[in-house]
């Protein structure tokens, strides 16, 4: 059984079971499983799947950035200091480049904030064609929502439970 094993490491014992019939063994699948589990033996743990970015209709469900400065995502880290003040940091990154084009640190930020900061960026990166977000106050913001309208940005929000 251990032989068995060792070869066909992604078997498991209903499988061994099998194997061993088939060389001659009578023996039963509970018999396997017992001693199965008094050798130790197990299955190599599975790796989650990676769900996919569409659906079987091929109907794109996130955005997939094509260039540089197609796709910037924005969001908020939360952390506290050594004294136990906690601090908000706005990050900026561009998708395609990964390249992180700010990080704002503050005690407390308000979509006023988070608007100046993006005036900036805009100010120094140019605009990008889609900024998206999670659906957090400071970014769905209606002065905000407008704001980006206006300069020519889409804002995308991104779905519940997604990264």
């Amino acid at each position: 059984m251990i032989r068995l094993a060792k070869k066909y490491e992604r078997y498991g014992y209903r499988k061994i079971a099998e194997l061993l019939r088939i060389e001659g063994w009578r023996i039963n699948r509970k018999k396997v499983e017992r001693l199965w589990c008094e050798e130790g033996l197990k299955l190599p743990e599975r790796h989650k799947k990676r769900r996919r970015l569409y659906h079987k209709d091929s109907s794109v469900i996130r955005l997939r950035p094509k260039d540089p400065d197609h796709v910037w995502a924005i969001n908020f880290v939360h952390d506290k200091l050594s004294n136990r003040r906690s601090y908000k940091m706005l990050t900026v990154l561009d998708e395609f480049t990964r390249q992180a084009h700010c990080v704002e640190v503050q005690g407390k930020m308000k979509s006023d904030d988070v608007l100046e900061v993006m005036h900036w960026l805009l100010m120094k990166y140019g605009k990008p064609e889609f900024i998206r977000s999670d659906n957090c106050s400071e970014f769905v913001a209606e002065q905000l929502q407008d704001w980006l309208r206006k300069v020519g940005v889409k804002p995308i929000q991104i779905y519940l439970g997604s990264p």
